[in-house]
């Protein structure tokens, strides 16, 4: 919710561990960029699968249909872009059980109430 709407690795560079400045400094090196990360379903690589490998992550994630580029393949699952416009997913799946999208979004109305959440 702090990072809302746009999600940039460049905003949160100082809280981070020695593992994640040394994976933040090769992908500067490979790409000249961090990129957001993404896990990306596919056939080998069921939806439920990638949903619920990214909620180890975290509470919450935002599902997208499409992703704008630049985009880089960082791994087999898992792709990058430069920023994510979080106002552009199609769903959230989320183990908040009392989340709602004003709660998700704050401050934002109207075509996100249509958004649906899916509890897990």
């Amino acid at each position: 919710m702090r990072e809302f709407p746009l999600l940039s690795p460049r905003r949160r560079t100082g809280k981070r561990g020695k593992e994640q400045r040394m994976d933040r400094l090769h992908l500067l090196q490979q790409f000249g960029l961090e990129p957001v990360h993404l896990l990306e379903a596919d056939e080998s690589y069921p939806d439920e699968r990638c949903i619920r490998e990214c909620l180890a992550f975290g509470d919450t994630v935002f599902a997208f249909e499409r992703l704008g580029l630049p985009m880089w393949q960082l791994s087999r699952h898992e792709v990058g872009v430069e920023v994510l416009d979080l106002r552009t997913c199609s769903a959230i799946y989320t183990k908040r059980h009392d989340a709602k999208v004003e709660d998700l979004f704050p401050g934002v109305c109207g075509d996100s109430d249509l958004l649906p959440i899916n509890f897990l």
